[in-house]
């Protein structure tokens, strides 16, 4: 058992290898390819699940709501416990977790079992995507770092693009339960190849304590927020509803915030995220991610209308997550090696926010989807170098931590886009038209989310660019 504890030493062979930080990264792509597979591949099962279980769309859709719920509310204090005890250890065991979970999941004989199974694999999906950013982080030289969150972003993108397409296969021939039997073989695998070829975790912070009520408010306003966005997106939201939620979510949050402030030991510095560029590039990935997702429910609504086949829809939206993955790898080879960080995220921001708008104009399904994969491309540019610099502006003993708030405001974008472009579609309305008021509000608030996260680039590049600067003049004071 203490052997199981304990973070395993890579081999001499691999420890010594010259692509050894690649092993590592293409071991962290099992989590990531995993992570976005299973999130995009349950949603297809819901009819099936509806005339297994004899129940409605607002039962099942719980099946998906409990796990982002505790997915999201956990990010930041698995990071946490990562950072002091081994983010080996911890993303190890979270494959672990998942793939067991994913295998009773399977077996699942009514509702109630299925979503609180669910809960259980959200857990391991927690240890996973906390610690996914931290290890690339953490396992390759910094001038490294930027390629390799790109490979790790892609692979992101592939589970994406497959999972509509892996899923509608497994449900329509072998059944809704191997959309969770998939995620055994891959786990294993994965647990093998991590206890291999990741290193052990360097620079933890042992000293760290817990913060608990940080944890259970930061969870409780989350919850909040997601459940106003999920109210919101309905037909017929109701006012006082979300209303509520919202109130509920401020009011937790300035709890939460207050009391980070008043703590010794903080779940988040918030001095750390205004004095170094963290917080205008969380907001920045934010905003990334509600454009990337926001067509995913945009173009099969306007497709449907159109009476066009949702396997037309899913083909168009394909071009998405191509050009992310496309930029995502080749961006590092193919543009200026002098760019800063800054740079990019300005270049991959306006290329995003152009290409989105002129999804307003009438235009071919071929067109559409070279339009669809440049705005992936821009996406693909901007992430990796949002991504590179969240982590450099962290110490490498709050990796974790900061590797689960990106993946938090990743879950945040997601809610946050299917949310405002659904609002968008049924206050608008008229959909199937060139025209309709409903694509054009949809694509409008897209539009403006990729310059909202253009101008917060552009802010967290200054910060971090001041930052360093300081940093610098300090230590050159010291000497």
């Amino acid at each position: 058992m203490l052997t199981l504890l304990r973070e395993p030493a890579r081999p001499t062979a691999i420890r010594e290898h010259p692509l050894a930080p690649w092993f590592a990264v293409g071991t962290v792509c099992f989590g990531a390819f995993m992570g976005q597979l299973d999130a995009s591949v349950v949603t297809l099962a819901f009819p099936a699940l509806q005339r297994q279980f004899s129940t409605g769309l607002a039962e099942v859709q719980w099946v998906s709501l409990a796990y982002l719920l505790v997915l999201i509310g956990l990010l930041v204090p698995v990071g946490r416990l990562s950072d002091r005890f081994g983010r080996k250890l911890s993303y190890l065991l979270g494959f672990v977790v998942f793939g067991v979970a994913s295998a009773a999941c399977g077996f699942a004989v009514s509702l109630p079992m299925l979503i609180g199974l669910r809960v259980v694999q959200a857990a391991g999906a927690a240890l996973l995507q906390a610690n996914s950013v931290a290890l690339v982080a953490t396992s390759v030289p910094a001038p490294m770092r930027r390629a390799a969150l790109g490979v790790q972003a892609a692979a992101q993108a592939v589970g994406l693009a497959l999972g509509p397409v892996a899923g509608g296969i497994m449900v329509s021939s072998v059944g809704w339960r191997w959309i969770f039997f998939i995620n055994v073989p891959v786990g294993l695998v994965a647990v093998t190849a991590g206890w291999y070829l990741l290193p052990r975790s360097r620079g933890l912070a042992r000293n760290l304590s817990a913060d608990p009520v940080g944890a259970v408010l930061l969870a409780a306003a989350t919850t909040g927020t997601l459940a106003a966005l999920s109210v919101l997106s309905e037909p017929h939201a109701r006012a006082w509803a979300v209303a509520t939620c919202a109130a509920t979510a401020v009011a937790v949050g300035v709890g939460f915030t207050t009391w980070e402030r008043r703590v010794a030991d903080p779940l988040i510095d918030l001095r750390l995220l205004a004095a170094s560029g963290l917080g205008p590039a969380l907001c920045g990935a934010m905003c990334a991610y509600l454009v990337l997702f926001g067509p995913l429910v945009l173009i099969p609504q306007v497709l449907s209308a159109q009476g066009d086949s949702v396997l037309r829809a899913g083909l168009m939206l394909t071009a998405l997550p191509a050009g992310f993955g496309l930029a995502a790898v080749a961006g590092e080879r193919l543009l200026p090696h002098a760019w800063t960080n800054r740079a990019r995220c300005l270049t991959g921001g306006l290329i995003a926010a152009c290409s989105v708008t002129a999804l307003a104009i009438p235009a071919p399904h071929a067109v559409s989807m070279v339009v669809l994969g440049l705005t992936g491309i821009g996406l693909g540019i901007y992430i990796p170098a949002n991504n590179a610099d969240i982590m450099a502006a962290v110490p490498s003993g709050a990796a974790a931590t900061a590797g689960g708030m990106v993946n938090m405001t990743r879950g945040f974008g997601t809610a946050l886009g299917v949310a405002v472009v659904t609002l968008g579609l049924h206050t608008g309305g008229k959909l199937g038209t060139a025209d309709g008021p409903g694509e054009l509000l949809a694509i409008g608030v897209l539009a403006a989310g990729a310059l909202a996260a253009t101008w917060a680039g552009h802010l967290a590049g200054a910060r971090h660019h001041t930052a360093n600067g300081d940093r610098a003049r300090h230590e050159l004071g010291e000497l």
